[in-house]
């Protein structure tokens, strides 16, 4: 997907604002995660979201995105986000981040979804990158839950 950063999408210097593209960021994942499961989808989490280097009103983004990993119903797709001078050429790695979606039914349940097809050697490191993640995310939800059932007693 592509973005046109406009005078709307900046701040008063001519940056684009983080909040925008957060936005086009899930949105990129949400049609990813959409064309895999073939219904609907939500955005469950965002695990990580660098800001590598600033992008510039009237500069092109690029979002770039990939299917890394999935669950019963849950799915993560990784996004990069590349800003294209569009007078010199010059592209930039600008952000990245992981986002985790879930399938829904029409009831709004979590569904399953089809198997992730790992046919080339970067889907296969992909979704051994991704099952890290998983365990790491796993593991903080497991010390989240200990820390908010002790400040319950």
């Amino acid at each position: 997907m592509t973005h046109l950063v406009l005078p709307q999408d900046a701040n008063p210097a001519g940056n684009l604002h983080g909040g925008v593209i957060l936005k086009h960021i899930d949105t990129t994942a949400g049609v990813v995660a959409k064309r895999h499961s073939r219904g609907n989808v939500v955005t469950a989490s965002i695990d990580r979201m660098s800001f590598r280097q600033p992008a510039y009103m009237g500069e092109l983004l690029i979002f770039k995105a990939s299917l890394n990993h999935v669950g019963r119903s849950s799915m993560e797709i990784g996004v990069r986000v590349e800003a294209e001078n569009l007078r010199t050429g010059e592209v930039r790695h600008t952000n990245s981040a992981y986002l985790t979606f879930v399938a829904l039914s029409d009831e709004g349940k979590p569904t399953p979804v089809a198997p992730l097809k790992l046919d080339t050697d970067t889907a296969r490191r992909r979704h051994r990158e991704a099952e890290q993640r998983r365990a790491n995310r796993q593991r903080e939800r497991a010390l989240e839950e200990g820390w908010a059932s002790a400040q319950k007693e």
